[in-house]
């Protein structure tokens, strides 16, 4: 744990993204150039062990603990399903937030992918990009939003059909994050999201239109039936 409380200073960027794009609901997301950012710094000595600040959408109500924090939180988790118990210390973080929360721009996608760069930065694992995306896929479940923003441009992508005993022990990702922060949690399965590349011509710009009121993602999707006629789907395909 000696090295990883180093000095050290480094900074993080994760985009916003837009998803179900068309017919590709659950699978297809762009992400877009406005930027959560954390800056980092393992310090020499201080009088704290850790500092968090935040600036942006959601100042006045984002918890600043480690432990109730969705970036720290997330970090936390990562940090755990390798053998680290706790961040590296004394510890300050500066996170800015540009993308409004709730209003359909993946600001907790934003989030998670920037709390995994944190615990993979934190902890000096040197995960890879498609195993980042397993960590991220623990907790948010579906891949459009965070495979968009953890990789980049335009992506098709999808989660694998996982055998059961891959799962066995792993917790929900309800209470994951919560479970991590008092113990050990396993590693998540290898390459539980699979993702493609598309082309993206630079002629085509996006407008967000962002509504004065917010949504949570579980309340969104609660709307959707559970089951779909073929009919609307191959009507959906046209579209």
């Amino acid at each position: 744990m000696s090295s990883l409380n180093t000095p050290r200073k480094f900074h993080i960027r994760s985009p916003c993204s837009t998803a179900n794009i068309g017919p590709g609901f659950d699978v297809l997301g762009i992400s877009l150039s406005l930027y959560l950012t954390i800056d980092v710094e393992i310090l020499k000595e201080s009088e704290q062990d850790f500092e968090m600040t935040y600036s942006g959408e959601g100042s006045k109500d984002v918890p600043l603990t480690p432990e109730q924090n969705l970036i720290t939180k997330t970090a936390l988790y990562v940090l755990s399903a390798n053998g680290i118990s706790q961040l590296p210390k004394p510890l300050k973080i500066h996170v800015d937030n540009p993308i409004p929360l709730g209003r359909g721009l993946g600001s907790s996608g934003a989030a998670v992918v920037g709390g995994v760069l944190l615990g993979n930065a934190l902890g000096q694992l040197g995960l890879s990009r498609d195993r980042l995306l397993d960590y991220c896929l623990m907790i948010e479940r579906h891949p459009d939003n965070v495979a968009a923003a953890l990789m980049g441009g335009f992506v098709a992508s999808y989660l694998r059909e996982l055998d059961p005993s891959a799962m066995q022990g792993v917790p929900a990702s309800e209470s994951l994050l919560d479970i991590a922060l008092s113990q050990q949690v396993p590693q998540p399965p290898v390459g539980i999201g699979h993702f493609i590349r598309l082309g993206w011509a630079k002629e085509i710009k996006c407008i967000a239109i962002v509504p004065q009121f917010q949504v949570a993602t579980a309340k969104a999707r609660a709307v959707l039936p559970t089951q779909y006629e073929r009919k609307d789907i191959i009507f959906n395909y046209c579209y």
